[in-house]
């Protein structure tokens, strides 16, 4: 729900979705939202344990949703970090081709506070046009707790206002990690 900062690592591969899960009435749950991105680090900084703004890009496929109701999209997104001791902060810009094949620009913020801290506060802010089909602001208050570098949950309110009509909603999520060698290195063999 949160990770759209230039993490610790310089390359990554993210999958994204969300679940949902109807709590009443009843129904099947279904995943939306959902795509595959390539984040890499241009500039180091700060977030990777070097000094200044941290500099990354993410582009990605945009997966259509498990309801069948929406087709293949792209997204390219830049993102800027710089973390102090008091906090992190991340701001990102996004264009993106939507599932629905209309011209979307994303813009936001995020604010992290202390990366030391198990359990950290966390804010976020946004402005989004979907063109042709929905503006949205956004503001969502919550708690992220890393549990291990490669394991974080996290929890938060969000109050959105979609084409002037309020949209609240709780939110929960999960961070995980792993290398990426583990796929792709082998061990050479000895002849």
């Amino acid at each position: 729900m949160f990770d759209r900062g230039a993490g610790r690592s310089n390359d990554c591969v993210c999958i994204d979705g969300q679940g949902h899960t109807p709590l009443s009435p009843s129904g099947p749950t279904s995943l939306t939202a959902a795509g595959a991105f390539l984040k890499h680090v241009l500039q180091p900084g700060s977030p990777q344990d070097k000094t200044g703004p941290s500099i990354a890009t993410e582009f990605g496929v945009l997966l259509p949703d498990s309801t069948g109701s929406s087709g293949v999209g792209a997204s390219l997104a830049g993102i800027v970090s710089q973390r102090w001791d008091w906090g992190t902060i991340h701001l990102n810009a996004e264009t993106a081709l939507t599932r629905e094949h209309h011209a979307d620009l994303f813009v936001g913020g995020i604010i992290e506070g202390p990366s030391k801290w198990s359990i950290r506060p966390v804010a976020e802010f946004f402005y989004e046009n979907e063109f042709g089909k929905a503006e949205t602001i956004s503001s969502l208050i919550g708690l992220i707790w890393k549990v291990r570098d490669d394991l974080s949950f996290d929890v938060g309110l969000r109050h959105a206002l979609t084409n002037g009509h309020p949209v609240n909603e709780v939110r929960a999520g999960l961070t995980f990690g792993f290398p990426l060698r583990m796929f792709g290195d082998r061990p050479q063999q000895s002849r």
